[in-house]
């Protein structure tokens, strides 16, 4: 309810504005200043002429009607003014996202952007942004406090807004009905124009991350997948892995892959070197694809809280006596790796090779003295910031700016899309670099080692591909480019992997969710799990082989 707080605020007086007049004009404004890419998205399909005319005026002022009815609602729960200046602020925010870089403002990017480091959200932050921000969003939040309502008392203010709510809803159906025909064909085949909608799409979203966040549930057990882990006990060749989380890369951009630059000079090199060129991540954002990647579920069963308490690839590999170490130099292993040893690698005090920001090479420093350390089988996770945008000029040294003219701006419509393009390209060429550098440590340690390299990126980017940038669209409507990803194996002289299997497969279209099933066939672990995708290549197997089978990933 309103608070006495709020009813002194108002300027009240009995030629004030009436309050449902109010609303409405607010309404009006949050859709003129918060739409441009919903309306853009509708005159797509229905341009303007004589004939759409008619059903273009009313959309609007159904739209219109829909704010106003879920102000007044929500006004009886929190003080009218202060509701107000939320939905403009956040309008402001989720419609210059929207309408710059073609954003989905869902639940799983608002996780995303939760989870993301604060170094990664400056790069969001530009004069544009703060701009919109200011003058569509602070301005007009503090605006509404000073405008003079009609003087009600509580009760008759509180009957009036639930007039208003069902007079405007009884409106609004009132414009669909002759309309039905159009709306039918809106709802129906265009379902995802709704994604767009500020705010009402956002502050759904927001809710129901809050919902399911706040869910109060009794504290859960970590559950096994599977009661057996070992190693095969004639498995006398020591296994070293090292497994390369790449971040933002598409598979598109790497001339392993035939693309016409030269972004893999050094990689292309490389002997027994296999590129799968047919991999679909499994979802569109760091949060979804990271944690969904190592877990049995896949991408269909994939669920937050669910994959949260079960025991993902890491927890078995550890369990059967694998050594298991995740370093880091992105926003976090999003929950992978809380029970096996992590070390961040996002600080100068840790990494040695940080400049305007801590490069991933610096990952390695310290490796062979932890490699020395250990006894048995081992798994190295390096999760790299990888191409993470939009200042993909960040992700690299000077040196590697092979490419251009290249964006050096965080805010992308300051750059044509070819310059945007030549920038991500040299990110990718210094993930080039990164990864030659892995597999040079893996060469020094064979043949003491069954020595591997498995490069897995965690989804891909769009870079102004149909008025698209970024990555995070829901996964039903994103783009390939924001689901192909590049998939690279590199193998040691002294790999029990079999490199016929591999030339086999590496055509083939696959998927994150053979990771699982990957990882425990390159160390040999048998366990009860009897359904599960096949992995990326067949293995050596000694006697009483377990699960593991050939196929492909």
């Amino acid at each position: 309810m309103n608070t006495k707080t709020d009813q002194t605020a108002q300027k009240s007086s009995k030629y004030g504005l009436p309050e449902a007049w109010f609303i409405l004009l607010c309404a009006i404004f949050i859709l003129l200043s918060g739409n441009q890419t919903y309306f853009g998205k509708v005159l797509e399909v229905y341009p303007l002429n004589g004939s759409n005319a008619l059903f273009l005026l009313s959309l609007f002022a159904v739209c219109a009607c829909s704010l106003t009815f879920i102000t007044a609602i929500f006004s009886l729960l929190i003080p009218l003014r202060a509701l107000l200046g939320l939905m403009f602020l956040l309008t402001a925010v989720s419609a210059y996202f929207s309408d710059a870089f073609g954003t989905i403002i869902d639940a799983e990017m608002i996780r995303n952007v939760v989870e993301t480091n604060p170094s990664e959200t400056a790069d969001l932050v530009n004069l544009r942004f703060l701009g919109r921000l200011l003058f569509l969003g602070v301005i007009p939040a503090i605006a509404v406090w000073y405008v003079p309502l009609r003087a009600r008392s509580r009760l008759p203010r509180l009957r009036g807004r639930l007039l208003v709510a069902f007079g405007s809803l009884a409106l609004a159906a009132m414009l669909v009905v002759p309309l039905g025909d159009q709306y039918a064909s809106l709802v129906r085949e265009h379902k995802a124009f709704r994604y767009y909608a500020n705010p009402g799409f956002p502050v759904y979203s927001l809710v129901k991350l809050i919902r399911e966040s706040t869910a109060t549930e009794p504290p859960q057990e970590l559950q096994m997948v599977s009661a057996r882990a070992e190693i095969a006990p004639d498995d006398a060749e020591r296994e070293l892995v090292i497994m390369v989380v790449g971040e933002t890369a598409r598979r598109d951009r790497f001339s392993l892959n035939g693309y016409a630059r030269k972004t893999n000079p050094r990689l292309e090199k490389e002997s027994r070197l296999f590129s799968y060129d047919r991999v679909q991540s499994c979802g569109t954002s760091t949060s979804v694809s990271v944690p969904c990647m190592f877990a049995l579920s896949g991408r269909r069963e994939f669920d937050h809280d669910v994959d949260g308490h079960t025991e993902n690839a890491l927890d078995l590999l550890q369990r059967a006596g694998v050594s298991v170490l995740w370093r880091d130099n992105n926003s976090s292993s999003k929950g992978v790796a809380d029970r096996v040893r992590l070390e961040d690698f996002r600080s100068p005090e840790v990494n040695p090779v940080c400049d305007t920001e801590c490069r991933d090479v610096g990952m390695l420093n310290g490796l062979q003295d932890y490699i020395d350390a250990q006894n048995g089988d081992i798994l190295i996770v390096l999760h790299q910031m990888g191409n993470h945008g939009p200042a993909y000029f960040k992700r690299y040294p000077p040196e590697f700016e092979k490419f251009t003219p290249a964006c050096h701006s965080a805010e992308l419509s300051e750059c044509t899309d070819e310059e945007i393009g030549n920038a991500y390209d040299n990110a990718i060429l210094y993930t080039d670099y990164f990864l030659a550098e892995v597999i040079g440590l893996l060469k020094a340690n064979t043949p003491a080692f069954e020595a591997s390299m498995l490069y897995v990126s965690d989804h891909g980017e769009s870079l102004g591909e149909d008025g698209l940038y970024l990555h995070g669209m829901p996964y039903l409507l994103a783009p390939s480019e924001q689901t192909d990803i590049p998939v690279i194996l590199w193998l040691g002289q002294s790999s029990s992997v079999d490199l016929d299997s591999v030339l086999g497969d590496q055509h083939l279209a696959f998927s994150h969710d053979a990771v699982f099933q990957s990882l425990l066939s390159l160390f040999e672990v048998q366990t009860d799990l009897v359904s599960m995708p096949p992995p990326l290549f067949d293995v050596t197997q000694h006697s009483d082989s377990g699960n593991a089978s050939k196929g492909s990933f």
